[in-house]
């Protein structure tokens, strides 16, 4: 069930900008999973030696971290 808004939705709200950040970061931990689960599926079908997945991961993982601490501690809501 989606969100239902009691006002119409401004990014100049600090609720709905609060609630759009963190459904922002949901969906970077999703596409995050998703994209290096995949990855190391076929890394480990090929049986490859090759470390360019763990440079992808490690790097978005940065970015990730990044993203949350942005997102939970830095972000300040208020008018």
């Amino acid at each position: 069930m989606p969100p239902r808004w009691s006002r119409v939705p401004t990014r100049n709200d600090p609720d709905f900008r609060r609630l759009d950040d963190r459904m922002s970061f949901a969906t970077h931990v999703a596409a995050f999973t998703a994209f290096n689960s995949g990855i190391w599926f076929f890394k480990l079908l090929k049986h490859s030696d090759s470390t360019w997945p763990l440079w992808v991961t490690g790097l978005w993982a940065a970015g990730f971290l990044g993203h949350g601490i942005y997102v939970f501690v830095i972000a300040k809501y208020e008018d």
